[in-house]
């Protein structure tokens, strides 16, 4: 009970910003949606800007516990969430198609993250964040991934910012370019779902070409699954993390000091994987009340709190974030974040031209 009283201010000052992010996100202006953005982007800066007027708000003893509850232990139930709205069988059944598409620009961009890491001299655990965060699924797979490789508030800040930012110009231009040079329907919905981070970036710029071309919302549906297709790098890839990081931990163990594999292996990401089984299973089964129950109700309620308590985590982040500090080591990232971007984007052009996509 002593530890909830701690806690409590804290989760609850996370969750009111989470609440008014959610809600800014859902304005329009004019044309223009602010869905592009999306609420964790919102809290994250909410939460920087907070700090840098109100210096020492995260570390006040009153909060502090609940601030480092909510970007730790919230961030993974998040995470667990979210495997709730991956349905495996179905996302593979339908985007088949755009898997060679998928696996050669998240093989490229992780291979460019690797090598820029080298050049630059970008921090470790950035270079790691940013590589999945534009190869698979933008924020989420950074939610994903940054407990598994311990990395720090700072970190993931710097890493969502970058990957904020090229989503953005992403939904703006892309379109505009997908028209210019020739791409069909089914063209730029593999191309959104390819080359676009973040799934609300993803259905920005898809929604865009189906107002420019009148499709009835069909690129939206197909660029859509492609990118829940792209979402499930982030099980062997973040298993593949963990793994590396419980074989690393046992290794720097000091000699006659047991490390306990209980202790340091991230369960969270089993529990992720059993979560999307259990939704791959319950697809399968015969149509009743139960199954209409889970795929349309349940499922979307697991779609919609994922995302509340990513903005929950990405604001508890924020207010342990210096904005400063964040603006002067911004350069190396973004300059990685670019190049990974860039590389996505045309591997998915060559490749759907190669493969007679378009």
């Amino acid at each position: 009970m002593k530890g909830i009283k701690e806690k409590i201010l804290g989760i609850l000052i996370c969750i009111v910003i989470a609440g008014v992010s959610t809600l800014l996100a859902g304005l329009n202006i004019g044309s223009f949606s602010f869905e592009v953005i999306g609420a964790p982007v919102f809290a994250i800066v909410i939460g920087m800007v907070i700090t840098a007027i109100f210096k020492n708000f995260a570390g006040s003893k009153k909060i502090k516990a609940g601030i480092t509850f909510t970007s730790k232990k919230i961030l993974q139930w998040a995470v667990i969430i979210l495997g709730f709205t991956l349905n495996i069988k179905t996302v593979l059944s339908v985007g088949g198609k755009s898997l060679p598409v998928i696996i050669a620009t998240i093989t490229v961009s992780l291979v460019m993250a690797a090598v820029l890491y080298k050049l630059l001299k970008v921090d470790k655990k950035v270079s790691i964040l940013v590589g999945v965060g534009s190869s698979i699924c933008g924020g989420s797979a950074i939610a994903a991934t940054a407990p598994v490789i311990d990395a720090d508030d700072e970190e993931i800040a710097q890493s969502i910012s970058v990957i904020f930012l090229f989503n953005v110009i992403a939904a703006l231009i892309f379109p505009t370019l997908g028209n210019a040079i020739g791409l069909t329907n089914d063209g730029f919905a593999l191309f959104a779902g390819t080359a676009v981070n973040d799934t609300s970036s993803v259905t920005a710029a898809a929604s865009a070409w189906d107002s420019m071309m009148s499709t009835n919302g069909m690129v939206l549906a197909q660029a859509t699954t492609v990118k829940l297709t792209r979402t499930l790098a982030i099980i062997p890839i973040t298993l593949v993390l963990a793994l590396v990081r419980t074989k690393k931990a046992k290794k720097e163990g000091t000699e006659g000091t047991k490390v306990s594999l209980k202790k340091i292996f991230p369960w969270f990401i089993l529990y992720f994987v059993i979560a999307s089984l259990i939704t791959t299973a319950v697809a399968v089964l015969p149509s009743g009340a139960f199954t209409d129950f889970y795929n349309s109700y349940f499922v979307m309620s697991a779609k919609w709190l994922a995302k509340f308590f990513i903005a929950m985590a990405m604001c508890a982040i924020g207010l342990n974030t210096n904005i400063v500090n964040l603006v002067k080591k911004g350069g190396k990232p973004i300059a990685m974040g670019f190049c990974c971007w860039v590389a996505i984007a045309a591997v998915s052009l060559v490749l759907q031209h190669v493969l007679g996509y378009w």
